[in-house]
């Protein structure tokens, strides 16, 4: 067996023995196919079953449920989507306010399932904390940002600025210029979940496969290395691994992300500290750094990490000196007393990046294939919203979920917006990557001058824009 338990902290925290299921080893002649037992398989795989009990749904899983993404990600269920703000911009004022509605009851409704399904995940809803924590500039842009979402007819029920002090109340860091505060915002023990989830499933009727990769797909039909598994509907739930499965891989690109857990720190330290209510926090600089404080009262923190050439996935996530270092910098910045603090856990994962940061919910009648990803890291919520929109436009329910700006009810895998080939994506990305670590390196350093200050931002909103 794999050691699957060391993939990551949250697997390693399992209290279940991680025996894999079957494999598949038979032909199937089946309704929906789903590969890949993540949180998208699976939430498509519930509430398909939930509003068609009759319904004959496998899952084939080339690993086991939560090796991937879905067992190694930091535990946000975000109410909301990447990109959101630019996918509706077009509505009407009172269409983007339903819509936004409906990003925001993500965390809800995936509690509604917790509940309903007896599934321990750790569940705790304290909003999230986008701190001005570093340089000044960070204070301007968060500031500029929330006036945007205000305009769009956001509230302060949504998202409000936090003073300083008002900041101090809920998170302490050492360099506080205030913060958004998000209200609609979870977070998780992602591993109990996604085990949960595949549990609550299989209770439900649906047959789990694991230690067996889909080698092909097309419609009606996936393969694998010792059956066929035939289908009137097809569902590719793999986000990040859509490198694996041609064409998938020209439309949700592997993109690492990066994350260390410290050891159980002491209640005196968690007093300076705060994250009282598990409250999810980071720091607004394009490293993207997110965190929160586990259950059991580790600091849990990552970053940003990296792009492969040719959209390779990254298999070996022994994370180097150099990869554990940045994260243990970034955060003692935020909390110089944790600079010595051991890390007990490093790990990583690969995650799906859609073309222009734009997530997709695609539906194919005709070929009987449906898809959803390129949620760019934001996949614990956005696959609850993945799941349900599959499963209504599958058996075709007319509802607010199926007619929104990011889901393509019509057409193939050629409406979606496909990645450049390489070696320009390669470069491309590299060269905005660095435009990102030089402009946080410049802005960090307090005694760097304004204009090179100013130089360094705009060069990385002009990189920042080749990516949308």
């Amino acid at each position: 067996m794999p050691a699957w338990q060391t993939i990551s902290l949250w697997m390693d925290q399992l209290d279940e023995p991680l025996s894999p299921r079957a494999a598949l080893h038979e032909d199937l002649d089946v309704d929906v196919a789903i590969i890949g037992a993540g949180y998208t398989g699976l939430w498509t795989a519930y509430y398909l079953k939930r509003h068609a009990p009759d319904l004959n749904i496998v899952i084939i899983e080339g690993q086991t449920a939560g090796f991937g993404a879905s067992g190694r990600n930091g535990g946000w269920v975000m109410g909301n989507l990447l990109g959101e703000d630019r996918m509706l911009a077009g509505l009407s004022a009172e269409d983007r306010r339903a819509s936004y509605h409906l990003l925001f009851g993500i965390p809800d409704e995936v509690k509604t399932v917790i509940d309903r399904e007896g599934i321990d995940c750790d569940y705790r809803k304290g909003g999230a904390l986008y701190c001005a924590a570093r340089y000044p500039e960070q204070e301007r842009t968060l500031r500029e940002y929330l006036a945007k979402l205000h305009q769009q007819g956001l509230t302060e029920d949504d998202y409000r600025w936090l003073s300083p002090d008002q900041l101090a109340g809920q998170l302490r860091i050492a360099r506080p210029y205030g913060a958004i505060h998000y209200a609609h915002l979870a977070t998780v023990q992602p591993a109990k979940l996604v085990r949960g989830l595949a549990r609550a499933v299989e209770h439900l009727g649906v047959r789990i496969y694991e230690n067996t990769p889909a080698i092909d797909w097309r419609s009606g039909q996936v393969s694998t290395a010792h059956a066929q598994v035939r289908s009137r509907w097809v569902v590719p739930a793999v986000e990040g691994y859509a490198a694996k499965l041609p064409p998938l891989d020209r439309y949700q690109l592997p993109v690492q992300s990066l994350l260390v857990a410290t050891e159980p720190l002491p209640a005196s330290v968690w007093e300076e500290l705060g994250l009282s209510q598990g409250q999810a926090f980071g720091e607004s600089s394009r490293q993207v750094t997110y965190g929160q404080r586990s259950m059991d009262d580790r600091l849990v923190f990552g970053a940003r990490g990296g792009y492969q050439f040719g959209g390779r996935l990254r298999e070996n996530f022994d994370l180097t000196d150099s990869e554990v270092a940045l994260r243990r910098y970034l955060f003692s910045e935020l909390f110089p007393q944790l600079k010595n603090t051991r890390i007990t856990h490093s790990w990583g994962g690969n995650l799906g990046m859609s073309r222009r940061f734009h997530p997709h919910m695609l539906c194919d009648h005709g070929n009987g294939i449906a898809l959803s990803g390129g949620y760019g890291g934001e996949g614990v919520g956005a696959s609850n919203l993945g799941g349900r929109t599959l499963a209504d436009l599958i058996l075709g329910r007319d509802t607010p979920l199926v007619s929104q700006p990011w889901v393509i009810r019509e057409g193939g895998l050629n409406r979606l917006k496909g990645w450049e080939p390489e070696p320009f994506r390669w470069l491309g990305y590299n060269a905005i990557i660095r435009s990102f670590v030089h402009e946080d390196q410049t802005l960090a350093d307090p005694s760097t001058p304004v204009w090179r200050r100013k130089i360094a931002s705009g060069v990385a909103d002009l990189m920042e824009g080749f990516m949308k």
